[in-house]
This record gives structure tokens, C-alpha cells and sequence, in this order.
């Protein structure tokens, strides 16, 4: 082969790879499928890691919270109680209007 036809299929070569990729870029800008789909879906992916990040944080407090009731009696009592609204006999119990907003009462 000679030197010239080689450097002739150098240029043609470069040139169809550069019209390639302008090509690529072009479709890749326009049709909606393109770019920025990708961003989005990639933006979508990243809000939904995030939310298992914080979904991961919260099971893992509960976890906590539950082995602590698992091993204190007095936990589970004051839980129930809590839950339940149950009082000792010698107990009582206070509402102030800042708590009946927060818990609902009166409405």
C-alpha cells in the first residue's frame, strides 16, 4: 500500500469519526430521550438513595429501641403506660395547652 492511500484513509478515517460523534452529540442533545433524561433519571436515583439512606437511619433507631425494651422491665412499664395513658394511683397527670395542640385534644 502506499504512503499516500494510507494517509487518505487517515483523513477519511478522522473525519467519519469526528461526523460520528457529532452525530452522537447532536441526537444525544435533541431527542427527548437524550441527556437529559439521563440527568433526570440520575437525579431521580439520587433522591432515592437518599431516601434509603434515611429509611436505613430510622430502622436502625428502632432496632436500638426495641433491644432496650427487650432488656428493661422498666422500659416496657413506662412505654405501656406512656401508650396507654395509664397512671399509679397516687399519679396525676397535667395538660397544658401546649400539649393538648400536639396531641389533639379538644378538637
Amino acid at each position: 500500500m502506499r504512503v499516500e492511500t494510507k494517509a487518505a484513509l487517515i483523513r477519511w478515517g478522522s473525519v467519519l469519526a469526528l461526523a460520528g460523534l457529532a452525530a452522537v452529540l447532536f441526537f444525544g442533545l435533541r431527542v427527548p430521550q437524550g441527556f437529559s433524561a439521563l440527568r433526570e433519571k440520575h437525579q431521580q436515583i439520587r433522591q432515592l438513595q437518599e431516601g434509603n439512606a434515611e429509611l436505613r437511619l430510622e430502622i436502625e433507631k428502632k432496632r436500638e429501641r426495641i433491644e432496650q425494651l427487650q432488656k428493661s422491665r422498666a422500659e416496657q412499664e413506662l412505654e405501656i403506660r406512656k401508650s396507654r395513658k395509664l397512671l399509679h394511683k397516687d399519679e396525676t397527670t397535667i395538660i397544658t395547652p401546649d400539649q393538648e395542640k400536639k396531641e389533639g385534644v379538644g378538637r
